[in-house]
């Protein structure tokens, strides 16, 4: 039913059980593992000129140490890819390409709690995306899995 899993991370540190929660939704399956990073153009569009390049670097690096994470906590073969561009656009575009049958997601990143319940990238992904989404609901500082 499930043969491959995009897990689209930003390598935030409240990412991490999205990760967690979707290797586990593919170990359960067999699934093959598609890790995805995305450089927000529009994030470093929106920086000073002189900045644009090395924000752009350093999000290529953060998007390489959180792909690498993936590939660790996964103990086994992960296919990653560094995309750029809008984040919502191209994990559907992604999805589309690679022809996977869900993709995986934090309902919140690095940019924090911008919207009331999903993140803006969970939810134009959970609107847009031609596959089955599975988000996952950051915990409250304190709590156990136990009871999400």
């Amino acid at each position: 039913m499930f043969d491959s899993v995009v897990i689209a991370t930003d390598g935030s540190e409240s990412g991490q059980r999205a990760v967690d929660v979707a290797l586990d939704f593919a170990a359960r399956f067999g699934a093959t593992v598609h890790a995805l990073y995305v450089v927000d153009s529009a994030e470093v569009d929106a920086s000073p000129e002189g900045l644009r390049e090395d924000l752009h670097d350093a999000l290529e690096k953060q998007g390489e140490r959180a792909l690498e994470g993936v590939r660790e906590a996964a103990g086994g073969e992960v296919i990653t890819s560094v995309r750029e561009g809008r984040p919502v656009g191209e994990i559907c575009a992604y999805a589309r390409e690679h022809d996977v049958d869900a993709v995986a997601t934090g309902t919140r990143g690095r940019h924090g709690e911008n919207r009331l319940l999903l993140g803006s990238v969970a939810e134009g992904v959970v609107r847009t995306c031609p596959v089955p989404v599975l988000t996952v609901r950051q915990l409250e500082d304190g709590a156990t899995g136990a009871d999400a």
